[in-house]
């Protein structure tokens, strides 16, 4: 019982210090046309990569719910009115881009780079697919301010792919140089 209770807190813990990681993420951003550029999707792949899929999960459910709840986290504020921007499906994204980055990340025994850069490939992946839709629907349906497949491809993902490949090699790099640090805490703790 104290040893899981201990794992509940040190995940809690983590949790919250990426929680904090996306709302600074969200604030430091390259403003281009459609869809902010920020530091966010680095500290997605990060968490998961590092905190597991249920740990990655479980602080980007976090950083969703305070931002929902009014805390203006979010690229663009924050409230429960943000689910009607055409960029929340970002968000949800995020949550399970976490999910997905850490479960491939977990069957990575031996650290290898190239098993991480699948898991950081699969997480992006599932980041878009959750933003590029909810985005076209949104724009096109609720907002009524149309937008094509092809351009939203475009803005949407093509344009955001270089720094997108920039933030998977840097989540691997940090996640290989914090990993001794988080693996020395789990066993400081039992």
């Amino acid at each position: 019982m104290i040893e899981k209770d201990k794992i509940e807190i040190r995940t809690l813990v983590f949790g919250g210090m990426f929680v904090a990681l996306m709302a600074v993420g969200a604030v430091i951003k390259i403003p281009l046309p459609g869809i902010p550029f920020s530091l966010q999707t680095l500290f997605v792949l990060l968490a998961g990569l590092l905190l597991g899929a249920r740990g990655g999960l479980m602080a980007m459910l976090g950083y969703i719910l305070i931002g929902l709840a009014g805390l203006p986290v979010f690229t663009g504020g924050g409230g429960l009115m943000y689910v009607f921007k055409p960029s929340f499906g970002y968000l949800i994204g995020f949550a399970v881009g976490a999910f997905v980055t850490g479960k491939v990340a977990e069957k990575n025994t031996a650290n290898s780079t190239r098993q991480m850069f699948i898991a950081v490939l699969a997480g992006t992946g599932a980041i878009y697919a959750f933003g590029l839709p909810w985005y076209y629907f949104i724009a096109n349906y609720y907002l009524n301010t149309p937008i094509g497949a092809t351009a939203l491809v475009m803005s949407g993902f093509v344009m955001t792919l270089p720094g997108d490949l920039i933030k998977m090699a840097l989540s691997i790099f940090l996640a290989q140089r914090l990993a001794p640090f988080v693996s020395g805490l789990k066993s400081k703790e039992r």
